[in-house]
This record gives structure tokens, sequence and C-alpha cells, in this order.
């Protein structure tokens, strides 16, 4: 349901045939009680006092607008546009202390930016650990140049999603412990598909249906089959792929997959189809592996015929391998590489003993000054990795190719995600393969390959990602698993920082870093004429944790 800001159903139809157009959102973040999985009343977030929280629809190369208005009261917020390039429109990305100040009870703030690819996206709080409390939504860009037109009748949205009965402010706070030297994570309590609605889908006799999945987990993949019906893959994130078909499809936080699934004209019966939260280190690994949670949809082709048909998988080993499949255009790897960085991924205790997320052996810690303001108040010294604080701050230049090796040294499989790109996954080998060899000649490369904005990292492996810098921005490249972003597992992305010297940030902006006291220009601590001046830098993690509480 569109909020009461948006162009009506008929209007974003209209648009996808004009060349171009504005579709505009007025919303209300606000508190909801609400009783996701039917067995425990807490609060959520979300939008115009409803939840779960409305779909956005656009476009390619329409103008989206989202006047956001914060009334939870207790708590600050903010939006990302997750998969959005934001081409440059790099303040509307929305990490707070990143590319904005957090958004305090009774502020507002608007996001205006471009939708330059079409795909299937979803919208986030980037705040604090603050999306698993619910605000979260799909994000539809539509294409009027689909390569698959035609060959779908409908489309139908089916998101996926632990939950924790707990919110997570409480749920950080219990992590963030010296007594937790296994660094161990929230556990859900649930599985929610489609935020808790029915997970049902209309299913009739000769039609082909693009279904669009979204994960919404703040940690745990998801595993899904669909009795005897096939998937055929025809786009991952933000990126059309040419067809593949699997019968068991792995999703891990934040990323999408697009596929068709079709119903014969010999398909008269309901057909129940398995989506498995897998809270497991390592799917991949057989042995000690569990799915405790479980939920049982339906491909409904008869209402008058029961639902009671169970969809059993006895093992999850035919599971789709994305790194394998083809983009649509074939396109070869970009290269020659002009600027590679290794990042090397481990747990580890900060001074005081807590438990970290690392970069090689380094903390991500929140600064004064959020960074893309750094960037544009610093001037020449905004080339200076120091000026940044301890952001793990990564710089390059406009044009450059960038490759990024990402060595996980866990025994767990994470998905790390790439703001403000789509990058190529040259390589992600399987489980055990062990760090990257150094050399091209080495490695087993894709010679066209796949594209996407969160790849999942296999355990005791590596991968191979690489873009091209034509974004000016700061992004980030970060862990989603929530919980291990909030434990530091984040990168600092500054792309041509020369281009974004003297930017300017929209006034109501700046006026949320006012209304908090927040600095906004200078280096890091907030030093605006000596740029080496590190004493107002943030060196070492809280040791009480505030999450998004507002404390003004």
């Amino acid at each position: 349901m569109l909020s009461s800001g948006a162009l009506p159903f008929a209007a974003l139809a209209l648009a996808s045939v004009a060349k171009a157009a504005i579709v505009s959102y007025e919303w209300n973040v606000t508190w909801v009680w609400a009783s996701p999985d039917g067995e425990y009343y807490r609060p959520v977030i979300g939008i115009n006092n409803q939840w779960p929280c409305p779909k956005m629809e656009a476009s390619v190369n329409d103008t989206i607008q989202v006047v956001l208005t914060n009334h939870l009261g207790n708590e600050t917020t903010g939006l990302h546009f997750h998969g959005i390039e934001q081409l440059n429109t790099a303040q509307m990305d929305g990490p707070s202390g990143v590319t904005q100040c957090p958004v305090p009870p009774g502020g507002n703030i608007t996001y205006s930016f471009y939708a330059n690819k079409p795909g299937t996206y979803w919208y986030h709080s980037h705040n604090k650990g603050q999306y698993p409390d619910g605000l979260r939504g799909p994000f539809i860009v539509n294409d009027p140049n689909d390569p698959y037109s035609g060959q779908y009748d409908e489309e139908v949205i089916l998101s996926v999603s632990d939950w924790y009965h707990n919110q997570s402010l409480t749920l950080v706070r219990n992590m963030l412990v010296t007594t937790n030297t296994h660094f161990q994570p929230p556990i859900p309590d649930a599985i929610l598909v489609n935020e808790g609605g029915s997970p049902n889908m209309n299913f009739q006799s000769g039609k082909t249906y693009r279904i669009r999945l979204i994960s919404f987990s703040a940690l745990a993949s998801a595993l899904l089959q669909f009795d005897s019906h096939a998937m055929n893959i025809i786009m991952q994130d933000g990126s059309y792929i040419q067809q593949a078909q699997t019968n068991q499809l792995h999703i891990a936080p934040a990323q999408r997959y697009d596929f068709l699934l079709t119903a014969s004209s010999s398909d008269t019966s309901n057909y129940p189809f398995l989506v498995s939260l897998d809270i497991n280190r390592d799917f991949t690994n057989s042995t000690g592996l569990s799915w405790p949670f479980n939920t049982t949809g339906y491909l409904v082709s008869d209402l008058s015929q029961a639902l009671t048909a169970r969809e059993v998988v006895t093992a999850w080993d035919a599971v789709a391998d994305d790194s394998t499949f083809s983009p649509y255009d074939s396109a070869a790897a970009v290269g020659p590489v002009t600027k590679s960085y290794v990042f090397n991924f481990n747990f580890c205790l900060d001074s005081n003993g807590y438990p970290r997320a690392c970069f090689n052996n380094v903390t991500y810690i929140g600064q004064k000054v959020p960074t893309l303001y750094s960037v544009a108040t610093t001037g020449d010294n905004n080339t200076d990795p120091s000026v940044y604080g301890q952001v793990n701050p990564v710089i390059y230049d406009l044009n450059d190719i960038v490759e990024i090796v990402v060595n996980n040294h866990d025994a767990a499989n994470h998905p790390f995600h790439l703001h403000g790109h789509q990058f190529q996954v040259l390589s992600r080998p399987r489980s055990g393969t062990g760090d990257w060899s150094g050399s091209d000649s080495s490695n087993t490369y894709a010679a066209a390959p796949p594209t996407r904005d969160t790849i999942v990292v296999q355990a005791n492996s590596h991968a191979v990602l690489r873009f091209v810098a034509n974004n000016p921005g700061v992004y980030l490249f970060h862990c989603h698993i929530e919980w291990h972003v909030e434990m530091g597992l984040t990168a600092t992305f500054i792309e041509a920082p020369q281009k974004m010297t003297g930017m300017t940030f929209p006034s109501d902006h700046i006026e949320n870093c006012k209304l908090q006291n927040i600095p906004y220009q200078g280096n890091a601590g907030g030093a605006t004429t000596n740029y080496a001046d590190q004493s107002g830098y943030v060196t070492v993690p809280p040791t009480s944790y505030t999450g998004a509480l507002y404390e003004g």
C-alpha cells in the first residue's frame, strides 16, 4: 500500500511511459504495537502509524522525493535506499554519521534522488541497529525496457526475515559485553515471510509470475524450495542475469532475487513451498546443521482445496551458486585494475576487552563529524585518510578501476554490501578455500562475472570484487549482518574527494546536526582550522551502548 503522499498506481503506470516523473512520499516515522510472528507483541517502527511499512515504487529515470518526519519521541532515525547508486546525490544515501546526521525526534529530512537503474531494492534505517525493529520496506524500480517483458503475467513481492522479540537496543547491549568472548550475535526468535502476513500466492494455470524476493534479515539467511516448480532466476540485486534455473535458492541478509515461476496447464492443485531460516554458520558444511524456524506457503490454484500439504526438504544440497550466474549483457571484467585493497576480516577485542569485528585488525569507530561533511570542508586535506579518524577510510580517484578482496577468516559465511555501486564478482570460491592467492593468474575468474551489490563470502574463504569509480561520494562497505555492523565490521570508501571539495548540503540536513549540537565541518573531531588536530577524535569505542536513543 502506497503512502498518502505517493502517486497512485495509475500515475505510476503513466510515469513508466513518460520520460521521467517525480514520485513523492510524505512519511511520519512512528511506533506501532504489533505481533509480527503472532506470538509476541512488541513496539515496532512503522510509517504513518502503520506496519508493515509501505512499498515504494517508481520507474527508471524518475526522481524520488521522500519527506521524512521523526515522530518516535525517544529515538533518532534516517533512511538508506539499499541498492540505489545515488548518482550525483551522495548526500542522500542515508547512513547516520556518514552522509548525514541522524534525524532527531520532531526533526525532518527530505531525500531526493534519481532512479538510474531498474530492479528490486529496499529501504531501511541505517541508524544504530534500528532496522531490525521494523523500519524497512520494498522499493521497486520498474523498467520500461525490461528484457524479460512478455515472459510473465503478474508480479509478486515476497519478503523474508528473521525476527526478535526484544528490541535492538537490548539485543546489542547484551552482545557488547566483555563476557561475550565467542562474539555471539543475537539469535532470532522467529521467521517472518511477508512481515508476518500471508505467504500464499495466487497460481493460475497457464500463468507465469515474477517473484521479487527480498531479505530484510538482521542475521539469518533463508533457503527456499517451491515444491516441484523450478525457479528461473532473471535478476540478482539490481542486475539482470541470463536466466538460470534452480530448485533451491539461498538468500542472505539484504540480497534480492527476481525469478519466474510458471503454472503449467496441468497445475490445478495447491502447491506448498518451504522457507527455512538459515541460522547455521556455514550451510554448505554438512555437519551440525539446524533449521528450527520454517514457514510453509502455498501456490494457490484452487481455493476450494485444503492448504494442508507440506513441502519436505531432506537436504539443502542443490542450492544455486550465484557466483556462477552470467550477466545479461555478457560484459567482461573491467580492468586493468588501478587500485587494489585487501580486507582481512576477523573478530577482535577493543582496548577495553569488548567484542568487536575488524578489517585488518581495525574496528570501525564512528566520529563526531559525518564523513561526507569532512570531505566537503577540509579542502585539499580531504585526500589524507588521517582527516577521517578510525572509520577505516579508503580513498581512490575518479575513474579508478577498484578491486576489493575480502579474506574471511571466520568459520561463518558473511554477506558484504557496497553502497553507491554494483560490483562484479570475479571470484567467490567455496568454504575452506583460504585467502586470495594475490594474482589473477592463479585464480579462476569468470570471463563475464556476475554483478550485484551484496555478496556472501564463504567461511574461511575469500571473494574478489571490482567496480569502476564513476560516482563521487562516501560509500560504506560492510557486512550486512546488522549486529556485526554494530561491532564495527565496516569500511568507508571515499571516492574522488577532490570532486566534493566545497560541496554544499540541504539546509534541513544541516539543521538536524544543529539541533543535536553535532559538528558538520572540519575533520573527524570537528577541527576547522588545523586539520591535523586529532584531539577531538573518538579513538576507543564507547563502553556503554546507547543505539539510536535520543539524548538531547
